[in-house]
């Protein structure tokens, strides 16, 4: 069961200046990113890429201020834009050899009224539909709403997967958006969907007053009261098979070198 360790863009913020540092790192053989400020910083991302031959993932959008919520609702964009927008993204990146296109989703802000299990399906009918047509997958993360809602991650759980099954369409687990969500029982909704799981989203949060970031997953963790332990969660999504697993965190906590690769290394032994 082939398994990659990758970097996000994230942790760099699709600077520019430091696209190179992600390919400073031992053990790492694929990097997903997107929301590049303009075109010229994303093939210059494809020539380091092509130097340092990686594989690579779309994390929709490609570039900044473009959708990145709005398949289902609008949240700043309509969704018929953000339908042509991913459409035109799902054909680039087919066209660059992307190894996967990432997109949020479900996506909801909070609760709807209307049949959730229809609106998500008709929205896995266009996602199969593009999939098809350019041959390449598509990866799903449902993602936290507003205020932490948890009706997105929720509406996927009680989603049938015998209808999610006819669609061909992988998922993304976010490690922590889950165990915000859902907590304890973040290991039986991972188990639902074992053999559609294709990227995991790892970090851990550091929670600031009212906030929280994004910092590595580290062995640390595991005994510090204040952070999640993801370990045993890690070693479940090991289970799948073919799975991107992509260290997501983000650079507000300054994490050292030393201890991004200590996490690389621990997630190794661990898959």
């Amino acid at each position: 069961m082939p398994r990659s360790i990758g970097l996000s863009g994230s942790i760099i913020m699709s600077e520019p200046a430091k696209l190179s540092q992600l390919f400073t790192y031992d053990h790492i053989n694929h990097i997903e990113i997107g929301e590049f400020p303009d075109e010229a910083a994303f093939h210059q991302f494809l020539k380091l890429l092509k130097e340092e031959n990686k594989t690579f993932g779309l994390h929709s959008p490609l570039y900044r201020n473009q959708s990145k919520y709005d398949l289902l609702e609008k949240v700043q964009f309509h969704s018929e834009e953000a339908w042509i927008q991913f459409e035109s993204e799902v054909e680039l990146m087919s066209k660059f050899g992307a190894e996967y296109i990432l997109v949020h989703f479900p996506y909801f802000k909070d609760k709807i009224t209307d049949d959730v299990n229809l609106v998500i399906e008709d929205a896995l009918k266009k996602l199969s539909i593009l999939q098809e047509k350019f041959s390449i997958p598509i990866v799903c993360e449902p993602k936290l709403g507003h205020n932490r809602s948890t009706f997105g991650i929720e509406a996927l759980h009680s989603f049938p997967i015998e209808i999610w099954d006819k669609y061909g369409i992988n998922i993304c687990i976010d490690i922590c958006d889950y165990l915000l969500a859902v907590e304890d029982e973040t290991s039986s909704y991972i188990e639902k969907w074992k053999d559609h799981i294709k990227v995991v989203h790892l970090h851990n949060v550091e929670f600031q007053q009212n906030k929280y970031i994004w910092v590595p997953v580290h062995p640390s963790h595991e005994t510090a009261p204040s952070y999640y332990n993801v370990g045993y969660l890690i070693k479940l999504l090991a289970k799948s098979s073919d799975v991107f697993f992509i260290f997501e965190h983000t650079p507000h906590s300054n994490p050292t070198r030393k201890f991004v690769e200590e996490g690389i290394r621990w997630v190794k032994s661990l898959i």
